[in-house]
């Protein structure tokens, strides 16, 4: 089965779009293919703003309608304990309230912009979708990330290379309660370190020190730069560090 033959099959759908790669490409094709398409965005504690602009930027260049829902991620049962299992957690309530606003606008079929290349067997959050039975196209059509990337850029898209990113919540370790106020420092500090040209990077925390994760590559740029950087994550954090096993 392609896309096409999927969109045959499933001519009115619901779209939950973060603006990543994989979900921005899914809404291209869905406004290629089906009847009628309606993207849904969830403004959470846990996307930084860019992920929004990026969304909503790509909803108007595909001609996509795109209904926001303001949720907090950090009122979701167990999701602020921060367990192993709890992006598990926050799909269930994330996914179920996209769920709720699809079922109102007359949506039976709900999608997701899961790959190929995701590892079902090692993401707790891809049992929620099943149980919530959500599809993923991508994945039933054997799209991997690759793929994605390669007809994204044929599309014209300005997602095709985007950096995968992981939401702010994977920057604190698990059994560390998550709080608004780490998720801000992380946003704050990310952006910080993105505005002054790094790419692919993480700031990890642990109990307020931040410990960031940097390909190879751009070490001599963060040298460079060391004063300012640490100047403007101290606010955030109590100490700031470089993590020397990461390889890039």
């Amino acid at each position: 089965m392609n896309l096409q033959e999927f969109f045959q099959e499933n001519p009115r759908v619901a779209i939950a779009f973060s603006g990543g790669v994989d979900s921005s490409y899914l809404l291209y094709a869905a406004k290629q293919y089906a009847a009628e398409v309606q993207a849904y965005y969830v403004a959470a504690e846990f996307q930084p703003q860019f992920e929004y602009d990026d969304a909503m930027r790509l909803a108007k260049e595909v001609g996509a309608d795109v209904r926001v829902l303001s949720i907090s991620a950090l009122e979701i049962p167990k999701v602020k304990e921060n367990p192993a299992n709890r992006c598990y957690y926050c799909k269930q309530g994330i996914f179920g309230a996209i769920w709720n606003a699809a079922k109102e606008d007359g949506f039976t079929v709900l999608l997701d912009g899961t790959n190929a290349s995701d590892d079902a067997g090692d993401r707790p959050g891809m049992k929620a979708l099943q149980e919530l039975s959500v599809r993923s196209p991508l994945r039933e059509c054997g799209l991997t990330k690759a793929q994605i990337r390669e007809l994204s850029k044929a599309a014209g898209l300005f997602t095709w290379n985007k950096p995968a990113y992981a939401c702010l919540a994977t920057r604190i370790p698990t059994g560390e309660v998550i709080t608004k106020e780490k998720l801000e420092a992380t946003e704050k500090a990310e952006g910080f370190l993105f505005a002054l040209g790094f790419t692919d990077f993480r700031v990890r925390s642990r109990e307020g020190h931040a410990r960031i994760q940097l390909p190879e590559a751009q070490w001599p740029l963060l040298l460079q730069r060391r004063a300012e950087i640490l100047e403007e994550l101290k606010k955030y954090y109590v100490t700031v560090s470089l993590d020397l096993e990461v390889r890039g």
